[in-house]
């Protein structure tokens, strides 16, 4: 089983850059079988331009959790704080093994009635060209 996460370009230029090396979510998902997540880089661009394995999936306050990863968060303290304010748990998703791919997919073409997800969307047999 795979994942699709919808992710805003800016950090998806951080991610494929090497500077953003966990992706934040106020909520996991529930299945933890994943195979792979793709990335849905939003509007403007609207493609899955990537990939990649989970390492780990750290869970806290976050406060604790931005002392954790704030080297490999790519992104200010300013941008975590606003995404979870108000909240008493934060989701680090460890990236490993980005894999981008030289011709993003278009899912309005590939996925029948594709609608982009907000938080997530579990995807079973996304035919890639890599």
């Amino acid at each position: 089983m795979d994942v699709l996460l919808s992710i805003k370009p800016k950090y998806v230029k951080s991610i494929v850059e090497g500077e953003k090396r966990y992706e934040f979510r106020k909520t996991i998902f529930k299945n933890r079988d994943i195979d792979h997540i793709f990335i849905y880089s939003s509007m403007p661009v609207k493609k899955i331009v990537a990939k990649f394995e989970i390492g780990k999936i750290l869970e806290d306050h976050p406060a604790n959790l931005w002392e954790t990863v704030k080297e490999y968060a790519g992104i200010s303290d300013r941008d975590f704080f606003s995404y979870f304010e108000g909240k008493s748990r934060a989701v680090a998703i460890e990236i490993q093994n980005l894999q981008e791919f030289s011709n993003p997919i278009d899912p309005y073409e590939t996925i029948p009635g594709f609608v982009p997800p907000q938080s997530y969307r579990y995807l079973d047999g996304l035919p890639v060209a890599e």
